[in-house]
């Protein structure tokens, strides 16, 4: 068990939580506040996704400039994540020809999907490290392994740290393969997500697989979506782990009562505390992680 660790919070996601949740974050200065108060809760980490104004999830830079450029000038320190998760989308035709991919379809090239990353060198930048069944219809999440290497040779280029997202165990073995190859700096930083359909379950044994394909000189975080979400931040501390909270992994802080990031994220510290394990600052992450801050 660790016995000290850092929180990131993960702000709002893309899913398709803006129609259940009034508050959700949508717009950049709301996105920007969240984090903002999700640090000053304690969080030393913000996982950043940008929507539209509707709350439909986007990969516009102009949004993310504008949430990153309201964060940095802040009284707020918190280590930036960006996410190049979007823009691997294939919905896969339902007629005759499955070529003829449906509405959901969102391919973007794998340097385009990193174009948030290279523009505005956040600490860190997600790296979602496989292909996957994401949900229970026709759509598929694309990462291949070509795709991967070139990525994370261009992050490495760039000094911002990949965090390898891994889905499923095999997500685990490629983030690890990568290390392997040279294509991670020292050290190596992989996020456990548990609890997404058709991934890895949200089980003690699936964290402890990932853990056990996971290069000792790894430092990772966990979380499970959902109701799952602060039951697992206690997993993730004891078995070595830094957990993660937020409104894109779960809207409840209680049942039937919808949250905000700041609540979970204090939700979490006091289990943490509970656990008599000390909370990491954003600068001692940063050392920890060995993160280029840019700010």
């Amino acid at each position: 068990m660790n016995n000290k660790v850092f929180i990131s919070c993960a702000i709002t996601g893309s899913g398709d939580t803006a129609k259940k949740h009034p508050d959700l974050p949508k717009t950049p200065k709301q996105i920007a506040t969240a984090a903002i108060d999700a640090a000053k809760a304690g969080a030393a980490i913000a996982h950043i996704h940008v929507r539209e104004e509707d709350g439909t999830p986007s990969r516009r830079l102009e949004l993310y400039k504008e949430v990153v450029d309201r964060i940095r000038s802040s009284e707020t320190d918190v280590v930036l994540n960006l996410t190049t998760g979007m823009g691997g989308d294939l919905d896969i035709g339902q007629g005759e020809n499955p070529l003829e991919f449906g509405p959901l379809t969102d391919m973007a090239n794998v340097m385009e999907r990193i174009a948030n990353a290279e523009k505005f060198l956040p600490e860190i930048c997600t790296l979602d490290c496989g292909t996957l069944n994401f949900g229970d219809s026709s759509v598929i999440t694309v990462n291949t392994p070509n795709d991967l290497r070139k990525a994370a040779k261009r992050l490495q280029e760039i000094n911002v740290k990949p965090e390898i997202e891994a889905f499923d165990l095999g997500n685990m073995w490629f983030g690890s393969q990568l290390y392997k190859e040279g294509l991670l700096n020292d050290p190596p930083m992989f996020q456990m997500c548990l609890g997404i359909p058709w991934g890895a379950p949200a089980t003690p044994l699936a964290m402890q697989a990932m853990k056990d394909v996971m290069p000792k000189e790894g430092i990772w975080s966990g979380f499970a979506i959902s109701k799952n979400e602060m039951p697992f931040v206690a997993q993730t501390v004891i078995m070595g782990g830094n957990p993660r909270v937020g409104l894109e992994d779960n809207l409840y802080l209680s049942k039937g009562k919808l949250a905000t990031n700041a609540q979970l994220v204090e939700k979490a510290m006091r289990i943490v505390d509970d656990l008599g394990v000390s909370i990491m600052t954003p600068a001692e992450t940063r050392e920890k992680l060995k993160l280029k801050n840019y700010k």
